[in-house]
């Protein structure tokens, strides 16, 4: 590895482990367009990381904003509506599906232990 398919401007477009009829190229892994295109796919995959985190804090301010009154999601778009309603569904499904494994281990109950007192503090 690794083998490089380039695109019509001569950039490498994908690394491949094994030559592939559009991948022949053999480039030397320390090459520095190996190691460019390397970087630039960790950034890719870091920011794509961090955007869907965004994403998750801004439906939070949209629901806030919602739930005090201030915009009603008919006042939206409805693309945004229809965006905003999706997301909440596959929400609602990945919470379900999670609940559920959590449920399956025999741990279904969330226990208050305030009663126990500071549990950190030195025996008498």
């Amino acid at each position: 590895m690794p083998y490089v398919r380039r695109n019509a401007m001569g950039e490498i477009e994908s690394i491949h482990k094994a030559a592939a009829p559009d991948a022949m190229e053999y480039l030397d892994p320390s090459d520095g367009e190996v190691r460019r295109f390397v970087t630039l796919v960790e950034q890719t995959e870091r920011f794509g990381a961090l955007d869907a985190e965004v994403i998750r804090v801004l439906e939070d301010v949209v629901d806030v904003i919602m739930a005090k009154g201030l915009v009603e999601i008919s006042e939206l778009p409805p693309e945004a509506q229809l965006k905003l309603l999706m997301r909440r569904e596959q929400r609602t499904r990945d919470g379900e599906t999670s609940r559920q494994k959590f449920a399956a281990s025999g741990f279904v109950e969330i226990i208050d232990d305030s009663a126990f007192g500071q549990l950190d503090a030195p025996l008498p």
